[in-house]
């Protein structure tokens, strides 16, 4: 009987469909998707691990055990129907104990794709099959795309996991991921709470369509929301983004958890990546790779129209920086490196992880950009996150809308930034006690037009528990770049972090990003 139900959905015949999964007539768009986001906020959260089957848990299925299921490639949604777009489900269990439930859209109808045991490989586990409901739910699903070959599906992107998603654009490989929100990060008076994605509704394609759209759910004890992408699979991978969040009432909210504080940050648009060496790096690991990092810095367009780089770091305790930023115009983590003699690693390919630039649509408004830095001792790791907080917070249950682009590039297509730092190095200036000499390349169109005689200036400063005695400026012919040379002094029993910046000048014009970055003492 599964197998009936499967061939129909596969064959697209939503009407005799409709009598097996239970179809309804419905337009699903993001009022749709937010009209059911707000019912459900008015309710306490409703945890989706408690209605995980036992035999999934992970006490009854470890990672030998998880790794025995795999999904049947024939078995992917739309594959029958030979669209441009396909997707495959993850099996819900061990690590993902948050089971997903997702439907199948069309302009006229929307009906629930059911867990079906047919669509997965049990391997050796033929008795678990038949132990698991029909209403349990995903894990999670990948969308297949012809993205590197005409004849060849491959991996677009994947979902799965709380409300973490990633992306590829052609010729990429895995690397940061995105978030759908992120609540209270790197707080050090709570818990951060993670919102899931928990129910999706997914638009079915034509067989012409260059784009997929799909909605859903995310959940959390402090919010519920509706999402809307819009997916453009290319050399450049565009994801649009458009939300609706509805903060729960406070007294919602405490019958789930009644030691729950209010929200402090609000992360829009959160994006988590893995830094654990690089160039900048004071104290490598014993390690044969130079470089090891899924991206090395973080890119930010100011809403005055300041454009400037933090390369990331890896610090002996978390650090949570923060930007005054209203009107910000875009952010990203960024892999700058795309040379592979940096990282000398032929299996996990950094010189070709994504970028992640992010385009708010619109005045976000006032408020704040933040970056978390946690300590990581190897690559297995996310130890990065950055996203934009909004000063004023939503009331509760006042909808709160924002939308954003996602660029998933390795700038082969696009540029986001020209005349940009592209490395810093840092090393002892053993001139001066306890000094530290930071070395910084610039390189980009309008730099390279600067002749090498008439160099442009190094305006360059630091926050007041140090001094900058050394500040110079050098065409480096070997490279094609202009290199600052900068020498800092902490001042006597300084034991804080040391923030410090520099911008090229040509004349009274800016002429580059904004280098800034956060050395904190050994």
């Amino acid at each position: 009987m599964w197998r009936l139900y499967y061939l129909l959905c596969l064959a697209g015949n939503l009407f005799i469909a409709s009598l097996c999964w239970g179809a309804e007539s419905a337009e699903v768009n993001l009022d749709y998707v937010a009209h059911r986001a707000y019912e459900r906020a008015l309710k306490p959260f409703h945890s989706p691990r408690v209605d995980l089957p036992k035999v999934l848990q992970q006490d009854n299925l470890d990672y030998d055990k998880y790794r025995e299921i795999r999904f049947r490639r024939d078995r992917a949604l739309w594959a029958a129907d030979n669209l441009p777009f396909r997707i495959e489900f993850f099996h819900p269990g061990y690590l993902y104990q948050e089971p997903v439930h997702v439907n199948e859209f069309t302009l006229t109808h929307t009906q629930p794709i059911r867990f079906m045991q047919d669509f997965f490989d049990y391997g050796k586990l033929t008795d678990l099959a038949n132990q698991i409901p029909t209403k349990t739910g995903y894990a999670g699903f990948r969308i297949l795309y012809a993205l590197n070959q005409t004849n060849q599906f491959d991996e677009l992107g994947v979902f799965l996991g709380a409300s973490y998603f990633r992306l590829l654009g052609k010729d990429q490989h895995y690397g940061q991921s995105a978030r759908g929100l992120a609540i209270d990060c790197g707080e050090n008076d709570r818990p951060e709470e993670f919102p899931i994605f928990t129910d999706w509704w997914l638009g079915k394609p034509n067989v012409d369509d260059n784009e997929i759209r799909f909605y859903a759910i995310l959940d959390s004890v402090s919010c519920v929301g509706a999402y809307e992408f819009l997916l453009r699979p290319g050399e450049t991978t565009v994801c649009d983004v458009d939300a609706i969040l509805y903060l729960r009432q406070t007294n919602t909210v405490q019958a789930v958890n009644p030691n729950r504080k209010p929200i402090d940050t609000i992360g829009l648009a959160p994006l988590t990546s893995m830094f654990w060496f690089g160039k900048n790096t004071e104290h490598k690991p014993d390690d044969y790779r130079s470089e090891v990092h899924d991206t090395d810095g973080l890119l930010v367009h100011m809403g005055n129209g300041e454009i400037f780089w933090r390369p990331l770091d890896n610090p002996p305790v978390m650090r949570h920086q923060i930007f005054h930023a209203p009107g910000i115009r875009g952010f990203g983590l960024l892999q700058r490196e795309r040379d592979f003699s940096a990282y000398q690693d032929m299996f996990n390919l950094y010189h070709m992880t994504p970028s992640v630039w992010i385009e708010p649509h619109g005045d976000w408004g006032d408020g704040d950009l933040h970056l978390v830095e946690l300590s990581t001792s190897y690559e297995g790791l996310d130890n990065i996150v950055a996203f934009w907080d909004p000063k004023v917070k939503p009331a509760p249950l006042q909808p709160y809308r924002f939308s954003y682009t996602m660029k998933w590039t390795r700038e082969t297509d696009l540029k986001i930034s020209y005349d940009k730092v592209v490395a810093m190095r840092i090393g002892l200036d053993t001139r001066f006690a306890g000094a530290r000499q930071f070395v910084i390349d610039f390189d980009g169109p309008d730099l390279d037009a600067i002749p090498q005689d008439k160099p442009p200036t190094s305006v360059a400063s630091c926050s007041a528990n140090a001094v900058i005695s050394d500040n110079y400026v050098v065409r480096n012919t070997l490279a094609g770049t202009w290199r600052v040379y900068l020498t800092m002094q902490p001042k006597p029993g300084n034991h804080d972090p040391v923030d410090l910046r520099c911008t090229l000048q040509n004349g009274k014009q800016v002429a580059s990003e904004t280098w800034t970055y956060l050395w904190s003492p050994p």
